[in-house]
């Protein structure tokens, strides 16, 4: 990836404008079914339709700086590769190096849903992207067809990936959901124009403080990894999140944070070897110049 000297990358206020749009328009919401560490509901501040975050890739790699995230940063690319080699268990992730989903797969959780303890479910991201059903009762690959697709038909509109298997997700009576969690993340559009390639992701809902600086690490990830394998140039991503919220008791950190100076994004460089979506691991991806505040870790997280 060819960056800006970082003399010339504009520091950037997307995440820190989104974080304000949320704290100014959200709405209340006193239910929202997760808990915090003390097991007691949280309510949120939520906001349907927020303003999408375009980032021109050659300004550097959209990694926030208002706290520093440098300790985990390759977790959220290797999760991402990991659904997309079809890892639906919490121990097959941890293969990929991603360590966090222990308290979304408990027995409990799990069970209420007909899975064993650690299964994220058949509604999960691995199993969309890597084995979507089929009329036929077959198995689709999202992600072999769609580079098929880019290097055959590079100028088509339907370079699409969709993390949502309807009949897995829907809840009600008789009926039992058959996810864990309901993919957040992953629907993705695929544009090439004039050789550069774009990609969008549309987010269903996403934690903002929490949870979308690794969701915008991994898709800005995915974004490169994708241009080497087809033979574009990466050009811009952009994220999109529908129910951009902020739960109550994270508001105190949020208050801090925007309060901080963005540093200039850093550059993240692909291994060149690389050539095949499938083999792509966190270490693939290498980082530099990266500046930034101090770390956040005590910023709560609902489960």
């Amino acid at each position: 990836m060819e960056y800006l000297p970082c003399s010339e990358k504009q520091c950037d206020y997307q995440y820190q404008n989104l974080l304000k749009e949320i704290l100014h328009k959200g709405v209340l919401e006193t239910k929202t079914r997760l808990v915090n560490k003390e097991n007691k509901e949280v309510g949120a501040l939520s906001l349907f339709g927020s303003t999408p975050m375009k980032f021109k890739l050659n300004n550097g790699f959209p990694m926030i700086t208002e706290r520093d995230i440098s300790s985990f940063w390759g977790g959220p690319i290797g999760e991402l590769f990991g659904f997309i080699n079809g890892a639906r268990t919490q121990k097959q992730l941890e293969e990929f190096g991603c360590h966090w989903w222990k308290s979304w797969v408990t027995e409990r959780k799990c069970s209420k849903r007909g899975l064993e303890t650690g299964d994220l479910g058949p509604g999960s991201y691995g199993a969309a992207f890597r084995n979507f059903p089929t009329a036929d009762g077959g198995t689709f690959n999202q992600f072999e067809h769609l580079v098929q697709q880019i290097k055959e038909f590079p100028g088509l509109r339907t370079h699409m990936i969709t993390p949502f298997i309807p009949q897995y997700l829907i809840r009600g009576e008789g009926k039992q959901q058959k996810v864990v969690v309901v993919p957040c993340h992953g629907l993705i559009q695929v544009r090439i124009i004039n050789n550069k390639l774009f990609l969008t992701m549309v987010q269903r809902s996403g934690d903002v403080p929490i949870g979308v600086p690794s969701n915008m690490i991994q898709y800005a990830a995915l974004t490169l990894a994708l241009a080497q394998v087809t033979g574009f140039k990466a050009c811009e991503y952009i994220h999109t999140i529908m129910d951009a919220h902020i739960y109550l008791d994270q508001i105190p950190w949020v208050k801090k944070l925007i309060k901080r100076k963005p540093y200039r994004f850093p550059s993240v460089q692909v291994d060149p070897t690389m050539n095949d979506i499938f083999s792509f691991r966190k270490d693939h991806f290498s980082l530099s110049d990266y500046q930034s505040h101090s770390a956040m870790k005590e910023i709560p997280v609902a489960v």
